[in-house]
């Protein structure tokens, strides 16, 4: 082999071997999730200090819903200027405890989506960059008795996907004014 070709391999080589490995040290451009699991795990607590933090908007799709906390801090944060709109699962509508109600005579915008059997989502998605998610339901019995799990991840690719998802629910979901 040729002295030159010989040395052009190793540089080549050199920098294949320095650019890896600092592909490998580099921190990640897509932060960990914050993870939580209940029972009496902090989900609540997680979701409601997240919410406090919206400046825009936050959406929310929820299957059962009767969190006072969760709630409560979504009509703050709509009296604050938050854009705020829920697209719930057709069982808050004769749910006792919903949080439907609390929302809709809250001025929140409030939807609910009957197209499925169920509308099993929990979601809330704030300011387009921060998702949450997880088998948790925004339930006192999600946090206080249940086995369930949140994730917390700050993406605004994955915001896209969720937001494109939810306005597809949003647009067969019907308003909801309350009882």
């Amino acid at each position: 082999m040729h002295p030159t070709l010989f040395r052009s391999i190793l540089v080549l080589l050199g920098f294949c071997f320095a650019f890896h490995e600092r592909a490998r040290s580099a921190p990640s451009q897509i932060p960990l999730p914050e993870v939580y699991f209940s029972p009496k795990g902090g989900c609540t607590e997680a979701i409601v200090r997240e919410i406090s933090k919206a400046k825009e908007t936050i959406l929310v799709q929820a299957y059962s819903f009767t969190s006072a906390p969760i709630a409560g801090s979504l009509v703050e944060a709509n009296r604050r200027g938050v854009r705020v709109t829920a697209v719930l699962d057709k069982s808050n509508r004769a749910e006792k405890y919903s949080a439907a109600d609390f929302l809709a005579h809250s001025h929140v915008a409030t939807f609910i989506d009957a197209k499925h059997a169920i509308a099993h989502n929990k979601i809330i998605i704030i300011d387009a960059t921060t998702v949450i998610t997880g088998s948790f339901n925004f339930t006192k019995a999600g946090e206080e008795s249940n086995a369930e799990n949140l994730l917390i991840l700050r993406s605004p690719a994955l915001a896209v996907d969720y937001t494109s998802n939810f306005m597809a629910h949003k647009a067969h979901s019907e308003p909801y004014d309350g009882r």
